[in-house]
C-alpha cells in the first residue's frame, strides 16, 4: 500500500514538474525588435525543443520565466521605478496585473499617438488599444486586444489604402475627415498544451514562417484571419497543422461604395510545416499549403499528417498548392545564416532551358544575422535577399491565389521582384536606435497588361510564355530607408516615445517619386506594422 502511495506521489510530482518545464502555453508577441533583442537565448541556447523556423514562440521554449519576467530582464528597473502606483504602472507593471500561483492576468491600455509631417503636408496616427491577457495553470494561456484608430498618412501609403481598401495589414478603411481614414480591428489567440509534446491553438491573428525579416511561405504582413494550429513536438523535431479561413475583397474594394450588410466571400487554406534541429546548429524545415475556393467542407484536406499535395492531384487538381524549404545554421555562437526556397510551380527542363517560362514560378532568401556584432552587447545586425519570379503566388482565380483581405499572405511586394534588407539595432539600457535600408527592383503591371507583380490577376491574362524575367514590365526601383529613436518606457507593452524618419525614392521611366516623413510619438504593443514597400 504504501509503494502504491509512494508511486502515486512520485507521479504526480513527475508530471507537475513535466508541465513546469514543457506544459508551457504562453506564446511570445510576433514583434521583430523583440525577437531579435531575445536572439541569444533563441538561437543559442542548449534546448533543442527552440524551433526557430515557426513563429510565435513558446515562451517556456526559450526560458523557464513568464513572458512578464522574460521582457522585463531586458531592461534595468530602477528603485525610483518603484516607489509608488504611477511609477510602477508607467515604467514595469501592466495597467492591471494579477498574479496568483495557478493563474494570472492582466489587463493594458496600448496608444499609438504619433503626429508628423511628409514635404509640409501634416500626419498624424490616433490609436487606442486594449489588450488582455493570462494563464490558468500551466497549460492554458489566452489573449485578446482591440485596436481603434484615425490616421492621416504619406502619399505612397495614402495610395496603397486608396487602391486596394485596407490598410496594410490592419484591415478595412473608411474614409475618415479630409484625406483621412478610420479603422479597426481586433485579435487573439488561445493556447492549450495537454502534455509536453502538443499544443492546440484557436485564434484569430497571424503567423510566420521562417527566420527572416521577410519570409516568402506565410508572414505577417496580411491582416489577421481565423485559425485553428496543432503543433507537435517529438525530440528534435516539431511539426505545425493549420487550417484557415480567408477573405477575398478584389471585388469589393470601393471605399465609397461599401456595404455593412453584405458578407464577404471567403476561401481556405491548409498548412503543414516539419521543422527539424538536425544537429545543434543545423535546422531544416519542409512546408506545404493548399488553397480552395468554397466548395463545401473537403475532407480530403481534413487528416493533419497526410501530405496533401498529392492529395490534391487526387481530386483533380482544382487547387492552388505551395512548397517550400527553410534552413538556418548557426555560426560561432553569434551568427545564424539563413535561407528559403519557395515553389509554386516547377519545371526542371524550363528552368535549365534559360527561355524564362511563365511556369517557372519559385522564389528564394538568403540571410544572415548577427547578435553582439563585434563584440559588442545589444548591437544586431542583418542582411538579407529575396526574390520571387512573375506569376508566382497567382492562380487562374484569385479565390485560389495565396493572397487574404487583398495583399500577399508571403512578402508585401507580391511577385516578380527581387530585394536587399540592411538592419542595424543597438540597445543601451532603456534607450533604442534602429536603421533598415531597403532596395528592391520590380517589374509594374502597366497599360493594362499582366507582368506578374500583382498575385489577384489570373495568370492566363500573361503577356508570353516565355522571355519571363523578373523585372518584366515597367522596369522600377524602390530605395526606402527608416531610422527611429525610442526610449522604452514599459518593456511589458513596448510603452515607449519614439522619434523618427523615414525616406522613400521610387523611380522608374514614368515618375520620380520621392517622400520623405518625419514622426514623433507616444507608442506601444509588438505588432509588425510594414511600411516599408
Amino acid at each position: 500500500m504504501r509503494c502504491t502511495k509512494f508511486r502515486l506521489v512520485f507521479c504526480l510530482l513527475f508530471t507537475t514538474a513535466l508541465q513546469s518545464v514543457y506544459g508551457q502555453a504562453e506564446l511570445l508577441p510576433l514583434g521583430h525588435d523583440l525577437n531579435n533583442k531575445l536572439g541569444k537565448k533563441i538561437y543559442f541556447s542548449d534546448s533543442s525543443r527552440i524551433h526557430t523556423g515557426l513563429r510565435s514562440y513558446f515562451i517556456a521554449d526559450i526560458s523557464d520565466q513568464t513572458k512578464d519576467s522574460l521582457l522585463k530582464s531586458l531592461y534595468t528597473t530602477r528603485d525610483w521605478q518603484s516607489k509608488n502606483w504611477v511609477y510602477r504602472k508607467l515604467f514595469s507593471e501592466h495597467l492591471i496585473e494579477v498574479n496568483k500561483p495557478d493563474y494570472s492576468f492582466y489587463a493594458d491600455f496600448l496608444p499609438d499617438m504619433q503626429i508628423g509631417t511628409q514635404n509640409g503636408k501634416s500626419l498624424y496616427l490616433n490609436t487606442r488599444g486594449i489588450e488582455i491577457g493570462g494563464k490558468i495553470g500551466k497549460r492554458f494561456a489566452f489573449s485578446s486586444y482591440l485596436f481603434e484608430n484615425q490616421g492621416k498618412f504619406a502619399n505612397y501609403y495614402t495610395d496603397y489604402i486608396n487602391s486596394l481598401g485596407v490598410v496594410p495589414g490592419q484591415g478595412l478603411a473608411r474614409r475618415f475627415g479630409k484625406g483621412g481614414f478610420d479603422y479597426g480591428y481586433s485579435g487573439g489567440t488561445i493556447s492549450y498544451t495537454p502534455s509536453k509534446y502538443v499544443n492546440f491553438q484557436l485564434g484569430y491573428d497571424k503567423n510566420f514562417i521562417g527566420d527572416g525579416y521577410r519570409s516568402l511561405l506565410l508572414s505577417d504582413n496580411s491582416f489577421n484571419y481565423p485559425f485553428a494550429k496543432v503543433t507537435a513536438t517529438l525530440g528534435k523535431v516539431r511539426y505545425m497543422a493549420m487550417f484557415a479561413q480567408f477573405i477575398d475583397l478584389h471585388e469589393h474594394i470601393d471605399l465609397d461604395q461599401l456595404k455593412d450588410d453584405v458578407p464577404f466571400p471567403k476561401k481556405y487554406g491548409i498548412f503543414h510545416y516539419l521543422h527539424w534541429n538536425a544537429t545543434k546548429r543545423l535546422s531544416v524545415g519542409l512546408f506545404e499549403n493548399i488553397m480552395w475556393q468554397p466548395r463545401g467542407f473537403e475532407f480530403s484536406y481534413l487528416n493533419p499528417v497526410v501530405f496533401v499535395r498529392p492529395v490534391e492531384n487526387a481530386n483533380g487538381s482544382p487547387d492552388k498548392a505551395l512548397l517550400g524549404l527553410t534552413a538556418s545554421y548557426k555560426i560561432a555562437d553569434s551568427y545564424v545564416a539563413y535561407g528559403q526556397l519557395m515553389i509554386n510551380e516547377f519545371r526542371a527542363k524550363d528552368i535549365f532551358s534559360g527561355k524564362g517560362h511563365w511556369a517557372n514560378k519559385q522564389g528564394g532568401q538568403l540571410g544572415i544575422k548577427a547578435f553582439d556584432l563585434f563584440h559588442v552587447d545589444n548591437l544586431y545586425a542583418q542582411v538579407e535577399m529575396n526574390r520571387v519570379r512573375p506569376y508566382s503566388y497567382s492562380a487562374v482565380s484569385h479565390f485560389k491565389n495565396y493572397g487574404h483581405y487583398n495583399q500577399p499572405l508571403a512578402h508585401p511586394f507580391g511577385a516578380n521582384f527581387q530585394e536587399w534588407i540592411g538592419i542595424a539595432s543597438y540597445r543601451i539600457d532603456r534607450f533604442d536606435l534602429r536603421f533598415e535600408l531597403n532596395y528592391a527592383k520590380y517589374g509594374l503591371d502597366v497599360n493594362g497588361l499582366n507582368y506578374g507583380k500583382d498575385i489577384y490577376k489570373n495568370y492566363d491574362t500573361r503577356v508570353a510564355d516565355e522571355g519571363i524575367f523578373i523585372g518584366n514590365g515597367l522596369k522600377t526601383s524602390l530605395l526606402y530607408s527608416e531610422t527611429t529613436f525610442a526610449y522604452i518606457l514599459n518593456p511589458k507593452n513596448n510603452l515607449r516615445i519614439e522619434l523618427g524618419h523615414a525616406f522613400r525614392k521610387e523611380t522608374n521611366d514614368l515618375s520620380n517619386n520621392k517622400q520623405q516623413i518625419f514622426n514623433i510619438g507616444v507608442r506601444s504593443s509588438f505588432r509588425n506594422l510594414y511600411k516599408d514597400f
